[in-house]
């Protein structure tokens, strides 16, 4: 579905507090690297670690950065860190914890954000009027029935 977006439409969003297309496919292409840092670390804190988007300027690029953030996930998702799995992880901004739970849990959100983002870029595809690739077989757009 990256592939699908217009680098000329990043700055465009369907609402004024709606993330804009450049930001929203950019955390999608980043949101598998979250699993190798929840391994990895004990927390995400915002105030010492201010987040910085990626800087995508072309589809190669974006696809680019998908895969090597895929990579990164698949390269920590294996038996030897199971024991991580039960440890507890924080997401806080500074001294306010947004959350405490353990890393399965994290991962398994992380998971749930790929999901909920890529359903939102379909919104987002289709109110371009872009057609949208099927996830489980042809979407309407591809008419293949």
């Amino acid at each position: 579905m990256l592939e699908r977006v217009p680098i000329d439409k990043y700055e465009w969003a369907p609402h004024e507090r709606s993330m804009k297309l450049g930001n929203l496919v950019t955390h999608i292409a980043e949101l598998p690297a979250w699993i190798d840092m929840v391994i990895h670390t004990s927390e995400l804190d915002f105030e010492a670690n201010p987040y910085s988007p990626e800087k995508i300027t072309t589809t190669d690029e974006l696809l680019s950065y998908f895969e090597k953030c895929l990579a990164t996930c698949r390269k920590v998702l294996t038996p030897e860190n199971e024991n991580q799995l039960e440890l507890p992880w924080t997401l806080r901004n500074g001294k306010q914890i947004y959350s405490t739970e353990p890393k399965a849990d994290v991962i398994r959100m992380s998971i749930s954000q790929i999901i909920h983002h890529r359903a939102q870029l379909g919104v987002y595809l289709r109110l371009l009027n872009i057609p949208i690739p099927g996830s489980y077989g042809p979407s309407a757009d591809e008419n293949n029935f």
